[in-house]
C-alpha cells in the first residue's frame, strides 16, 4: 500500500473512532438526564427506580397536608385513585398547590416508601392536568373516582 493511501486510511479510521466516542458521550449524557414519570400505583408496585430521580404525579388527597413544625417541611399524600404514596417536601409550595389538585413532583423514593420531592409543580388553571396524570386517572376504576 502506498504511503499516501495508508495515511488516508489512518485518517479515516481516526475520524470513525472520534465519531463513535462523541456518540457514546452524547448517549451517556442523554441517559443520565432522562427522567421517567410514574403514577402512585406504579410506585407501590415497585416499578419506580430505587436510586434514580423520577417524576411522581397524581391528586393531593383531601385532608392529608401536614406541616409538622415551624420549618418548611410539608407532608402530603398523592393518589391516582388506586394507590396512595406519601410525599415529603421541604420548601415553599406553589401558590396553586392545594388538596384535591393535580400535581407533578420530582424527587427520589426512600427505602421506607416515602417519596422525597425536590420540586413540586401544580397545575396552572382549572382545565389543565399533566398528560401523564390524566392518563393514569383514566386507567383508574370508576368507583374510586
Amino acid at each position: 500500500m502506498k504511503p499516501v493511501r495508508k495515511q488516508r486510511l489512518y485518517l479515516i479510521l481516526a475520524m470513525v473512532v472520534a465519531i463513535a466516542v462523541a456518540a457514546g458521550f452524547g448517549l451517556n449524557a442523554f441517559n443520565q438526564n432522562l427522567m421517567f414519570f410514574f403514577a402512585p400505583t406504579e410506585v407501590v408496585a415497585g416499578k419506580a427506580p430505587d436510586t434514580a430521580v423520577f417524576r411522581l404525579g397524581g391528586m393531593v388527597v383531601e385532608g392529608s397536608v401536614q406541616r409538622p413544625g415551624d420549618d418548611l417541611l410539608v407532608r402530603f399524600d398523592l393518589t391516582d385513585f388506586e394507590q396512595v404514596v406519601s410525599v415529603e417536601y421541604t420548601g415553599i409550595l406553589p401558590d396553586l398547590f392545594r388538596e384535591g389538585q393535580g400535581i407533578v413532583s420530582r424527587g427520589r423514593l426512600r427505602t421506607d416508601g416515602v417519596f422525597v420531592a425536590e420540586e413540586v409543580l401544580a397545575k396552572h388553571d382549572e382545565n389543565y392536568m399533566p398528560p401523564e396524570v390524566a392518563a393514569s386517572l383514566k386507567r383508574a376504576p370508576e368507583d374510586l373516582k
